[in-house]
């Protein structure tokens, strides 16, 4: 069969900072009175494999269809799963934990976890929002751990207001914490291994206790240099150029059209709509929030219906 553009049905997770944004803000069919703060729009993890929805593979699991049409898909005849990339998008109605996700060598070293280096693209924020990125320059090991023993570990964190558009790299390793209001699409290794360092004294009204936080392995995790402050932010073009992925941003406006070469990309729709054709395939039409995989075999062309922004992850 002519392999074609794939969608997905997207895994909801409730988390205790979420909302309901995305139903607002994409037309998600969340389930009603849930806080839903998650949205993982592709995953190829042991416990959450994405479903194709559109087409003759309708149904299947991105591993199943991997493991079916293998280097048409992906684009190598080595490939080794799982799929290298993990597409979410958060509505953080409130802070999240203070988090780290470890490198490869920590988990190695430790012999636990998965390593996990990520970026966060500001699709929409609330006045004075903020993240947290990083630690302050020169703070030490020990430093930081007394300040997580007497809850203060905020005054070493590096907090940075951000805009619409913008895209922060966070490489593995990195101490972090999205703020309240904000939704954001983040873009990382496939890897579901976090860390929490701090909570902020919340209450999980569920169970009326604190969430469990995991400060020793936070602690061989962090890195302590470089600070936070050096890490990259950008707006146009190619957003992110790392080892682990590539994000790239495009906008074009309506009655455009954009060829999609033949290599394994993910797009991810941030507003407008359109739809992709080739031969012998029936037109698969996009709208904003959903996500696409491209198989490496696949050649054809984006058409525009309206302006359009998305961002297109590589690896």
């Amino acid at each position: 069969m002519e392999l074609y553009p794939l969608k997905f049905k997207p895994i909801f997770k409730e988390r205790i900072w979420g909302g309901q944004k995305l139903r607002r803000m994409f037309g998600k069919d969340l389930p009603a009175n849930v806080n839903i703060g998650e949205s993982w729009e592709l995953a190829d993890l042991p416990e959450d494999k994405s479903e194709i929805v559109n087409g003759p593979l309708a149904g299947r699991t991105i591993d199943q269809v991997i493991a079916t049409f293998g280097a048409a898909i992906t684009g190598k005849d080595d490939y080794q799963p799982p799929l290298p990339l993990l597409i979410k998008i958060l509505d953080a109605q409130d802070v999240l934990s203070v988090q780290v996700h470890p490198d490869a060598a920590t988990c190695k070293r430790t012999g636990k976890g998965d390593p996990k280096t990520e970026c966060w693209y500001i699709i929409d924020a609330q006045p004075g929002a903020v993240i947290y990125k990083g630690l302050k320059s020169g703070t030490t090991k020990q430093q930081f751990a007394d300040a997580i023993a007497n809850g203060t570990c905020e005054e070493y964190l590096v907090r940075v207001p951000v805009k619409v558009g913008e895209c922060h790299f966070l490489p593995s390793g990195t101490c972090h914490a999205i703020g309240a209001g904000l939704l954001i699409a983040e873009i990382q290794q496939p890897s579901d291994t976090t860390y929490r360092v701090y909570d902020w004294n919340r209450v999980d009204p569920n169970t009326a206790q604190g969430r469990q936080l995991h400060v020793e392995d936070a602690m061989e995790s962090i890195h302590f240099d470089p600070a936070g402050d050096n890490l990259s932010v950008k707006t146009i073009g190619r957003l992110v150029d790392a080892d682990e992925f590539k994000v790239d941003k495009g906008h074009q406006a309506a009655g455009c059209e954009v060829l999609l070469s033949k290599q394994m990309k993910v797009l991810l729709i941030l507003s407008g709509a359109g739809k992709i054709t080739a031969e012998n395939i029936e037109p698969v039409e996009f709208d904003k929030g959903d996500t696409l995989l491209i198989p490496a075999a696949f050649e054809g062309v984006m058409n525009f219906s309206n302006e359009c922004e998305y961002l297109i992850a590589t690896v």
